[in-house]
């Protein structure tokens, strides 16, 4: 016995008329430099403070610290 078959078969490839951008999931990279951190005193987190806000640009106190760092470094030189 033949196994039944359908009148007809369509296939048809649908253009999707929605496009759906995936969102990405989870926090964004903020960078691709590992993080470091280190407690410091009232006393010397004020210091920061205080000498960023002296800059021109008066940068953000993370800022502040890497260029603090930076101005270290290049002075034991």
């Amino acid at each position: 016995m033949v196994a039944p078959t359908p009148e007809f078969t369509l296939y048809k490839n649908m253009a999707k008329s929605i496009s759906v951008k995936q969102k990405k999931r989870g926090r964004p990279a903020t960078g691709s430099d590992p993080l470091m951190g280190f407690r410091a005193s009232s006393d010397v987190r004020a210091a920061i403070i205080k000498w960023a806000e002296n800059q021109p640009d008066q940068p953000t106190l993370s800022e502040a610290i890497r260029r603090l760092v930076e101005i270290g470094l290049r002075a034991k030189k």
